[in-house]
Parts: structure tokens; sequence; C-alpha cells
């Protein structure tokens, strides 16, 4: 079946003659002829396959005549499958005309193709001969700058004074003595603050001393700013424990007011020891 319909194309095509006069066709009439060819050779082949369709009806079983059909058309296209493996594709058309007009087609469209990549080319080197420019002068201006913060750099490494050892031992002496001036001044206001503002209560003008219930003296009250000096004492000398014991010569008042307004903190273990707020961090 197969065979025959390739036997009977081919013979079909032997006969097909050019229809097209020998001389220089356009693009559009070669395209055209081809078409028609083309038109021509696929009714030849719905013919051809109607009538191996007519030689192939048979009367089917009627145990499973549905696979019995399958069966036929799986043998048919795998017959017509082995065929056209064993063909080599031809050209429709042996028109010289047809084909140099095809040809000149396909070329046109090549050569459109490669001039606009041409195009893409050319402006992508103008774009990257800009960007070197570009870089190009950003190079130079750096070059520039590293020159000038050289030429700074041996300026002023030109103009170092040395200081000698005995003048700066002298300068730093005279720093540390304004220093702890300033901190004599500094305590001295502040001790004058406290007891001008937080004096020890007293009695016919005596400081009164803590009683016990059996009424005699146990110890003497300190001062609010002896509390002060003694807590920020302790913070600077020794830093990683800067706690200091709660004795009973501490004005119960006085340590209600500093824990009250954050001025010192109790140890968060020992309600007894007590600590300055770091206000210098």
């Amino acid at each position: 079946m197969a065979e025959k319909f390739a036997k009977d194309l081919s013979l079909y095509k032997q006969d097909v003659s050019p229809t097209l006069p020998r001389m220089l066709l356009s693009s559009e009439d070669a395209t055209e002829q081809v078409l028609e060819e083309c038109e021509k050779i696929w009714k030849q082949m719905e013919e051809c396959q109607n009538k191996l369709t007519l030689q192939e009806i048979e009367s089917l079983p009627n145990s499973d005549p549905k696979l019995s059909l399958l069966m036929k058309r799986m043998k048919a296209l795998a017959a017509e499958f082995n065929q056209w493996q064993k063909r080599t594709p031809e050209i429709i058309s042996s028109n010289p005309d047809v084909l140099v007009a095809l040809g000149k087609e396909q070329l046109q469209r090549l050569e459109q193709d490669l001039e606009m990549v041409l195009s893409t080319v050319h402006a992508k080197n103008k774009k990257l001969k800009q960007d070197l420019q570009r870089e190009q002068q950003w190079l130079e201006e750096q070059q520039q700058l590293i020159d000038c913060l050289n030429q700074t750099e041996e300026e002023i490494s030109n103009r170092v004074i040395h200081f000698s050892e005995k003048r700066a031992f002298q300068e730093l002496k005279s720093k540390m003595l304004k220093i702890k001036t300033y901190k004599e001044e500094i305590l001295n206001a502040l001790g004058e603050f406290l007891e001008e503002h937080f004096p020890l209560p007293e009695d016919d003008g005596t400081a009164k001393k803590k009683t016990r219930s059996s009424g005699k003296v146990d110890v003497q009250l300190v001062t609010l700013h002896e509390i002060l000096e003694s807590l920020i004492h302790k913070l600077i000398k020794t830093p990683h424990d800067p706690y200091v014991t709660v004795s009973d010569s501490f004005w119960s008042p006085y340590m209600e007011l500093l824990l009250r307004y954050g001025i010192a903190l109790r140890h968060p273990e020992d309600p007894k020891r007590i600590r300055l707020e770091n206000f210098h961090q």
C-alpha cells in the first residue's frame, strides 16, 4: 500500500513540467509559483491516500472491530514511516528562475539582518568608547588627587616641630595641676551647697546622735557630703566593686533621698550595700 503510494508520487513528479517561463522572476512571483506546485502535489497525495483507503476496506471481525481497525492503521503508518525515512528531500521546483528569485529574497533578508547586527555592534562600540573616556578621566583626576596629597604630606613632614621631653613633661604637669585645682573647687562648692541645704538634724545647736531604745548613744551621724564623698571615692578607686556598706551612721532620710532620686543604687543581692550611679558613662 505505502510502496504503491510512493511509486505513484514519484511518477507524478516525473510528469510535472515547469510552468514558469525561463525568465528572471520577482520574489512574489517565485513564491506564488512554489505555492501552486505544492498545492498540486498535495492534491495528488490526497487522491493517492483516498485510493489506498478504498483498497484497504475489509470486513472486520465481530469480536473487536475497533482493535482490529487500530492495528491496521498502525501497520499502514509504520509502512509509510519507513518509506519516508528511506527517501531524501527533493527540490519541489526545478525552475531555475524560481530558485534564483527565492535565493535573492533570502539573501536580501540575510543582508537586512546583518545590517541590523552591524548597527547594534557600532552603537555598542560607541557606548564602550564613551565609558572608556569617562574612566580615563576619572583615573586622571584620582592620580592628580594622589599627587596633591603626597605633596601635602611631604610639606607637613618637613614642618614637624620636635618637642623636647622636658617641655612635654612640664605641659603635662601643668594640666594635671589645673585639673586638681578644678576638682578641689568643685568639691568645695558641693560641700558648701550640701552643708547649707542638707544639714544634719540639730538639737540645742549640737548634732543629734543616734540612740538605741535604752537611751545610750550608739554612733555619730555623718553628713550627706561625707556619704557622697565615700561613694565617689569607692567608685573611682575600685570601679569593679563600687558598693559601700550602709552603716548606722548614715541618716535614713538621706539614704531614702539618694535612692529615690536615682543618685545611689542598692546591690541586687544585698540591700545593705549601695553604690553611686554611673553618671560619667
